[in-house]
């Protein structure tokens, strides 16, 4: 299987008027997006964050989970932690990734709107299948990812569709929905 990195966007970012921002960590984010990627196999996740305040933030929050009363409270916790990189720039996680897998990732971006020649769950499959890079899966706190980055990336990902209009997962809540598609069986055999 394709090995999968997942970043966590802060900037650039959208806000609710389109102007690109910088968005601050959250704690939610960090668990529960850790939790996911450790269940569904992600190589690492990327907390990718160029304010040097936020990572002092970060690095208190992470550093609290390497202590022995951590390990002691929730240590499934502290191993979904384990995954987590930070990172400045997107450029930095990309070569990060390049350095452990050996070969430049192919970049996916995740958005809510609907754009101009988006893969799906289905088709993104078959190009793990066939392609032999890692994936850097791309979501965007805040709004969103900005246009640039759906621009240069290798491919924009489908949203997810539910049963209704509404459109406006959290962040926590599409990234596990988006690597169990593309992890789940189900969805490969389609």
């Amino acid at each position: 299987m394709t090995n999968i990195y997942l970043g966590l966007v802060h900037y650039p970012v959208t806000n609710k008027e389109g102007q690109t921002v910088l968005t601050s960590i959250t704690n939610l984010d960090i668990h529960d997006i850790a939790r996911s990627c450790n269940t569904f196999g992600v190589k690492n996740y990327f907390v990718i964050q160029p304010n040097q305040r936020q990572k002092e933030i970060f690095d208190r929050l992470i550093n609290f989970w390497k202590t022995d009363i951590a390990k002691f409270y929730n240590k499934d916790r502290v191993e979904a932690l384990s995954l987590i990189q930070f990172e400045k720039t997107i450029d930095d996680a990309i070569k990060k990734i390049k350095y452990q897998d050996g070969s430049d990732p192919l970049i996916v971006t995740t958005t809510a709107a609907f754009l101009d020649k988006q893969v799906s769950f289905n088709k993104l499959n078959e190009i793990m299948k066939t392609k032999k890079h890692p994936l850097l899966l791309l979501f965007g706190t805040g709004n969103g990812l900005s246009p640039e980055l759906h621009q240069q990336a290798d491919y924009v990902l489908e949203p997810i569709k539910g049963f209704n209009n509404y459109n406006h997962l959290s962040v926590r809540s599409a990234a596990a929905i988006v690597l169990d598609r593309l992890t789940s069986e189900k969805y490969k055999e389609e």
